[in-house]
């Protein structure tokens, strides 16, 4: 895992994840949907939400870029400890809220809005298709917000009444809400 733009640029990380049930993001989709946002979003003005934030590489993408408010999210204990150890090494504990919490309390019990949501739920994750419904709903996202979703091709959201796009790198595919 490696970061690919910003202060920390090329800075890489090794995750003990060989038990875990992460699915990190390819770097190859990574770079495609940071070009995206490189266009779209002011880094350091953006509140971010990392839902099932696994090894943290989005969390640390964007704090790389200038972010200061980043919450991240995730259950696995082993994945929290790890953000926890490399907020450390980064020196970006002022800058990332990690929490260990199960992301669908989490969405439920929150009262904060955000301008930036990435979700990258397991992909065989029974409830995966209800995500997007429960972001709006619970109405997490910031007036002018962005939510993006990372999923594979077995999971379709081009009818969902907030979607905007959808990028498709190889079996990665992020669609787009706002």
């Amino acid at each position: 895992m490696r970061i690919i733009s910003g202060k920390f640029k090329g800075r890489r990380f090794h995750p003990p994840a060989d038990n875990w049930p992460t699915r990190p993001t390819t770097d190859f989709a990574k770079e495609g949907l940071f070009n995206i946002l490189n266009n779209r979003i002011d880094f350091e003005a953006t509140k971010m939400l990392d839902l099932f934030g696994g090894t943290g590489s989005h969390s640390y993408e964007f704090i790389s870029r200038g972010c200061t408010d980043v919450t991240y999210v995730d259950k696995f204990v082993g994945c929290v400890k790890f953000v926890q150890k490399t907020a450390e090494e980064l020196q970006i504990k002022d800058s990332i809220h990690v929490l260990r919490w199960d992301v669908f309390r989490f969405m439920e019990s929150t009262k904060e809005k955000f301008d930036y949501i990435f979700a990258g739920p397991p992909y065989p994750l029974p409830n995966l298709d209800t995500i997007p419904d429960l972001i709006f709903q619970h109405q997490l996202l910031a007036e002018e917000g962005l939510f993006v979703l990372e999923h594979n091709p077995e999971h379709d959201f081009s009818t969902h009444e907030h979607f905007k796009e959808l990028r498709n790198y190889g079996k990665t595919m992020f669609s787009f809400f706002e």
